[in-house]
């Protein structure tokens, strides 16, 4: 799997932990949008794209399978957030 794009919305809200929006494009040929980042007293993380159920709770749409996986997409995501920040 190769991560070929990363872009980034960032989020101008005060008092928001929500920080900015990612869209990740895999191999070319696959898209993921609404890729949360968020900043916690821990630091920056991201939460994959989601959606309510009837019940309340938060079901994530798509996730990576293995820490791996989740360790490549964070690193990217990440590093593209910081960049856009510096701009």
């Amino acid at each position: 799997m190769e991560i070929t794009d990363v872009r980034i919305r960032l989020v101008n809200k005060e008092d928001n932990k929500l920080k900015a929006v990612a869209s990740v494009t895999i191999d070319n040929c696959f898209v993921v949008h609404d890729i949360k980042v968020i900043e916690a007293d821990e630091g920056a993380f991201i939460a994959m794209p989601s959606r309510k159920t009837n019940d309340g709770e938060y079901k994530d749409i798509a996730h990576p399978l293995n820490t791996e996986t989740r360790e490549i997409l964070k690193k990217a995501i990440l590093t593209a957030y910081y960049d856009e920040l510096k701009n």
